[in-house]
């Protein structure tokens, strides 16, 4: 993949089908975010998402890894060229992340 840009549309497109999929730049990456709840993002060399039971059931062989400095470990996609398991594994994801912390009003 040629930039973080060309990864996250391709990303995007591969996960088209469950809707309500979308992501914002961070850090000069993406954070995804699925039903309003984050799952994963692109850091610095690739596509990474949270560590639940579904994201290790679909891909035994990724290592754990932190995404960068100090940051908790998260698993780096290996199926983002097979749309339905990629699919399939955010959609499981979703029950296992915790809620969105509501922002705090000041």
């Amino acid at each position: 993949m040629a930039n973080h840009k060309e990864l996250m549309e391709y990303i995007m497109e591969q996960l088209a089908e469950l809707g309500d999929v979308r992501n914002i730049p961070m850090m000069g990456g993406y954070v995804f975010y699925y039903r309003e709840k984050i799952f994963g993002g692109i850091y610095g060399d690739g596509f990474m998402v949270k560590i639940t039971e579904a994201s290790k059931k679909h891909m035994p062989d990724s290592e754990p890894e932190p995404p960068y400095e100090g940051a908790k470990p998260m698993l780096p996609v290996t199926i983002l060229e097979d749309r339905e398991k990629l699919q399939r594994m955010v959609d499981e994801m979703f029950a296992e992340l915790p809620e969105r912390r509501p922002k705090k009003r000041s």
